[in-house]
Order: C-alpha cells, then sequence, then structure tokens
C-alpha cells in the first residue's frame, strides 16, 4: 500500500482541531488506514517544476499508509475531505461543470497517428485558481504519486499541468518523427530534439526510467497549440513554456494513456481534488476532444467527447446481503443505519424498499436495496461488495462481533509442500546444508557460466532490474548453489550444499505466460574425488525415500519401464552440457496411479560432475558433482 507524506500542522488545519498521535492514529484505524510513523522532513521546494529539493526548516510529517486504490487519498486535500466528512464535520463536495466561455468550449484534436504510441487524452480546465504556496506542492506531489499507482510509472497514462494563459487554443495532439520535435523541456536551459532528449536522459537517474517508454518508436506522442508550441512530449516531460508556478489562475490539465479508463480516473482524481481553489468551488470546465474518423481510433471514430465526466455512477446493493456478510442482524442495521454509514464515506445512499429495484447481484430480499451514488473520487467502488466493507469500516470494525464460523474445517499441508519437508528431512540426515538463493539472477549466471545458449523462451525477464545481478527469474537451482559453494570456498573441505525451491519457466499456455516448478538440487564437493558416487547414492536415497525400486541397467529411449508396487526409477545417458561427457546421468520414473496403474515414464532430471568451465565461471578450485530434480513430477 502507498505511503503518503502530510505536514501534521496543514492536516489539523483542514480538520479543524490538533489531534495527539495517539488520537490520530486511533482515527485512522476506524477510518481503515494506518499512521506510519512522524518524521521531521524540510518542506519541499516546488516553485519551478522540475525542483524538488528540500529547504527551510523541518516539519512533523505523518507517513500514513492507504489502501492502493484509494486513489483520492494521495494528497492533504483529499484526505481532509474524506476524514471530515468520515467525522462528520463537512458534507461530501458536489462536483460541477462550468459553462465553457462565450467562445465554446476549448477544443483538442486527435490526430490519427497517435494510435501508433499513445492514442487516448483527455482534458480539463481549472479557472481562476487559487494556489496556496502548500497547495502547489500538493499538486505536484499528487501527480507523482498518481504516476507511481493507477498509471503505473507513466506506462499506461502520463499527466501534463500546464499554464492555460501562456498558450493559444486549439490544441492539437500529434504523433511526429522524433526529428521533427524540437522545444525547450522543463528544468533544461536548452532546446533539444526528441532523439537528442531521450540520449540526455538516459544519463540521468530520475528521467531514465521513463525513457524506454517511447525510445525505439517511429513517431513520439506530443501536444502543441494554434501556434505550434509544444505543451509536452507525453510520457516523458512537459515543455518549458507552458511551465507552473504557484501564481498560476488558469490550469490546463492533459492526461494521455493507453487505457482510457484509468486516463479517466486520473483526470477524475486531480480535478476533484483541486478545484476546490477555483473561484466557484468544486467546478471545473470541460474541454472536447475530437477523434478521428477512419479505422486509426476504432472505438472513438470521428467523435466528439466533452471531458471531464463527472457524473456519479450508481450501485445497489441488497440490505440483507450487507447485514449477513457484516454479521450484524436487522434491528443493529437497519437500511436507514446504513445510509448513514455510507455517508460517512461519502457515498450518498438512499433506502429502496422491495421489489422496486432488483440488485446486479441478485433479487432484492425482504428489507429492499439501498441506492448508492458513487461520486467521482471514489472510483474503487465497484460492486456491492465494496459497498458492505465500506458500510463495515464506517460501523467500525472493532464493535462487529465475533462469532464461531457455522461450518468446522481442518487445514492441511498442500502435498507438494509435504514432499518437500520430507526431502529437506532427508538430505538434512545426510549430511547436506540447506541454502536459501534469491529467486533472481544475472542472465550471465543463467546462461553463459552453466555453458546454455539463451534462446528467448525460457527465462522470465525483469523489466528495468537494478541491478545487473538480478536480470531474470532462475530458470535451475544449481547455479545459485554454485555461487554459495564459492562464496564459501574458504571453508574446509567437504562442501555439501542443498535447496528445495521454485523456479519459474516461460509458458505460453499458462495464464500469467510462465509457471513455477518445485525443484531440488544439491551441490557436492569433496576431497580427492569428484564426489560423483555421492551425488549418485544421493539420488538412489531420495527415490528410495518415494518409495521408487531402482531398475537395473540403463533405460533406452525405446524401452518402457516395468510398473512394480509403488513405481519404479531409472538412469539413462545424458548430454547435459553442464556435466562431464560420460559422467552424468538423466533419472526417469514410473509412478502407479492410487488405482495401481503405470502414470507413465517421466525426466525427473539429471545429476553428474560439473563441467570444468562451469567450475571455473563461478571461481570454484575443486572438482564438484550436483544434482537437479523435478519434485512436482512425484506428487
Amino acid at each position: 500500500m502507498p505511503t503518503v507524506g502530510i505536514p501534521r500542522d496543514l492536516l489539523f488545519e483542514a480538520l479543524g482541531r490538533s489531534y495527539t498521535e495517539d488520537e490520530f492514529q486511533e482515527m485512522c484505524f476506524e477510518f481503515g488506514i494506518e499512521l506510519d510513523e512522524v518524521t521531521m522532513e524540510k518542506p519541499l521546494n516546488t516553485t519551478k517544476r522540475g525542483v524538488t529539493d528540500a529547504e527551510g526548516d523541518e516539519v512533523a510529517t505523518f507517513k500514513i499508509e492507504v489502501p492502493a486504490n484509494r486513489y483520492d487519498l494521495l494528497c492533504l486535500e483529499g484526505l481532509a475531505t474524506a476524514l471530515n466528512a468520515f467525522n462528520g464535520r463537512e458534507p461530501p463536495p458536489t462536483f460541477t461543470l462550468a459553462p465553457p466561455p462565450a467562445s465554446g468550449p476549448l477544443l483538442v484534436t486527435v490526430s490519427p497517428e497517435t494510435s501508433e504510441i499513445r492514442p487516448y487524452v483527455v482534458c480539463a480546465i481549472l479557472r481562476d485558481v487559487a494556489l496556496t504556496p502548500a497547495a502547489y506542492t500538493s499538486l505536484i506531489e499528487l501527480q507523482d504519486r498518481l504516476h507511481h499507482n493507477i498509471c503505473r510509472r507513466r506506462s499506461l497514462v502520463a499527466i501534463g499541468t500546464h499554464d492555460l494563459d501562456t498558450l493559444s487554443p486549439p490544441f492539437t495532439y500529434e504523433a511526429r518523427p522524433p526529428s521533427d520535435i524540437v522545444f525547450r523541456p522543463l528544468g533544461e536551459d536548452a532546446e533539444f530534439d526528441a532523439d537528442a532528449l531521450l540520449r540526455h536522459y538516459a544519463k540521468d537517474s530520475k528521467m531514465s526510467k521513463f525513457t524506454p517508454l517511447i525510445a525505439g518508436a517511429k513517431r513520439f506522442p506530443c501536444l502543441y497549440d494554434s501556434k505550434r508550441t509544444l505543451l509536452s512530449l507525453p510520457p516523458i516531460i512537459n515543455g518549458w513554456h507552458s511551465r507552473m508556478s504557484p501564481s498560476i489562475r488558469n490550469v490546463f490539465i492533459e492526461c494521455t494513456a493507453v487505457d482510457l479508463t484509468k486516463a479517466n480516473i486520473t483526470l477524475n482524481t486531480i480535478v476533484a481534488m483541486f478545484s476546490r481553489y477555483c473561484k466557484v468551488p468544486f467546478s471545473v470546465e470541460p474541454v472536447t476532444v475530437q477523434y478521428p474518423p477512419g479505422p486509426s481510433h476504432p472505438k472513438l471514430a470521428g467523435r466528439a467527447i466533452q471531458y471531464p465526466d463527472l457524473s456519479p455512477g450508481l450501485i445497489h446493493a441488497d440490505v440483507g446481503y450487507i447485514q449477513r456478510a457484516i454479521g450484524l442482524p436487522p434491528s443493529e442495521l437497519p437500511p436507514a443505519r446504513i445510509c448513514e454509514l455510507l455517508g460517512r464515506m461519502m457515498l450518498p445512499a438512499t433506502a429502496v424498499p422491495p421489489p422496486a429495484v432488483a440488485p446486479a447481484h441478485g433479487g432484492a430480499g425482504a428489507q429492499g436495496v439501498v441506492a448508492v451514488t458513487v461520486p467521482v473520487t471514489r472510483s474503487d467502488i465497484l460492486h456491492a461488495c465494496d459497498v458492505m466493507e465500506d458500510v463495515a469500516i464506517a460501523y467500525s470494525m472493532n464493535k462487529i462481533p465475533a462469532v464461531v464460523p457455522f461450518v468446522a474445517s481442518h487445514g492441511s499441508q498442500q502435498p507438494l509442500n509435504q514432499l518437500q519437508e520430507l526431502v529437506r528431512n532427508e538430505l538434512a540426515a545426510a549430511g547436506y546444508t540447506e541454502a536459501l538463493v534469491f529467486a533472481l539472477s544475472s542472465a550471465a549466471e543463467a546462461f553463459g557460466a552453466m555453458r546454455l545458449q539463451d534462446d528467448g523462451k525460457t527465462a522470465v525477464v525483469v523489466g528495468n532490474p537494478k541491478t545487473s545481478d538480478f536480470e531474470v527469474c532462475r530458470i535451475s537451482l544449481l547455479p545459485g548453489l554454485l555461487k554459495t559453494a564459492a562464496s564459501n570456498r574458504k571453508l574446509p573441505l567437504p562442501w555439501r550444499y542443498f535447496e528445495v525451491s521454485d523456479v519459474v519457466l516461460l509458458d505460453p499456455a499458462a495464464d500469467v505466460g510462465a509457471k513455477n516448478e518445485r525443484r531440488l538440487s544439491a551441490v557436492c564437493c569433496v576431497p580427492g574425488t569428484s564426489g560423483f558416487e555421492q551425488i549418485h547414492g544421493l539420488v538412489d536415497r531420495v527415490m528410495t525415500t518415494f518409495g521408487l525400486s531402482r531398475q537395473a541397467g540403463t533405460l533406452r529411449a525405446d524401452e518402457d519401464m516395468p510398473a512394480v508396487a509403488g513405481g519404479t526409477y531409472s538412469l539413462a545417458p545424458s548430454e547435459h552440457v553442464s556435466f562431464m561427457a560420460g559422467r552424468q546421468a538423466r533419472v526417469f520414473a514410473n509412478r502407479l496411479s492410487a488405482a495401481g496403474e503405470p502414470l507413465g515414464v517421466r525426466s525427473l532430471g539429471y545429476f553428474g560432475v560439473v563441467h570444468p568451465e562451469v567450475l571455473s565461471a563461478f571461481d570454484l578450485p575443486f572438482p564438484g558433482s550436483a544434482l537437479e530434480l523435478d519434485l512436482e513430477a512425484l506428487v
């Protein structure tokens, strides 16, 4: 959950009273948020966009943890509004669309080429705002928090705020070749073309994480006014010409996006939080966005759409469902009480007796339903269960009676986890020390050091890794164990390490494109020998623990394994490049079903003497042997 830093004194001023730390913590808990800590911090200097140096005297700051889907709580204005409504001090605001100027609403025209890179744009205007320095700082910080939260680091939505008085409407949203885009970006003293700017930002630790979003594209998204002044190059940076300042009077807000729903939520959140500073509080001037005809924007082709859409939603929730889910009788939670509690959560509601309305999740109960009006600030309310949750919060989770469940159930271990614990005990008893290794590794360790080729179809790659040590999800446990042995090479021989854990493999058939496999791996280095006979003995011990009987000889590719009680296992020649030729084997098993029928031959893994090039890659001075087996095949 995101943690928001709010100046304590400004928050108390907005709440109309001061609280002790314990009192405020108790109120936060009742509301469903948490006061994480209280720190002394210098306020940020945001008199110029892009400048965020801390300066001035330190002030007490509340670090408050809020739910990830409550975007309205990410700034002082939204948090104060929600807490005031919760405490009954102020009613929630009502948002309205201001009448456009006599010349008509401001127009943004979208070009067809934007569909190739960032197809959507939504806009709004805050007229005649009067921002205090603290409110201006809050606006800038809210943009940053939204960028990290719902906007997914600008990959889904990028927010731009501009001084409308420095621009000449109407605007155009275009996608142009990088060489055609020349402007002075925020925080810079010179003009750049778009390609040069991306190369410049590639060396900037703060901006370099955004450049990959458009780098390499044939066209970059950009917004221009009627004089061809560039407003912004989303999702990277705004232009210097329309820069914001605390003395701004008219704010033009634009959100470019690849997800129109999230763009609307983002825009609505910003205007809802800061329209309070307009001359007419909580009024927002709409902007018309004209989409091009033709196939480039199929769902919006030729349409002129007015943003923002501040119309509230409507959800019906069955009264009986709310009472049952919370665990309170009708006498304690009648419809009128439910409506009162929802009002504290900024969700105006009215009771509707049956059978006037049938809720979406089922027929109306004997006590009817509540019709809940969902304002634009509560984009987290999607279903009757969300309404029920807010009723429970407003009622107080501490006051809900604890009851014994009607159905008794007993937990049990998953078969795979049971098997894992059995194997861990056996390997520990065999003299092996368990290692816990990072689930991420470098691509060089996963492939090059193991003499494997990266075909791009095996490993899950981490996007924008912090270090080169964590580039991919591991596809084998062996590199981690070999690295562990190398880190402990000053210890006397023998070295015996094992790990039972998951690897991650790409799988197009899986719903997330990848799958986990539970594996067992062990490494053995003993003095005077390669350790092959010891690792071979460990394989036999593990197979015996699983109830498998060894089939004599080796298994040929065209040979069937006999099915005996519990099943059998056999060894076959292997050619794994991480092991020495002629000193390795693959393990096969033929398990029996509960009915005693053979389940078919399955490959479990391999073992052998580690190749000298692999030992050298991990800086291991002694020969050693290793094994890796698939435990899931044995469940």
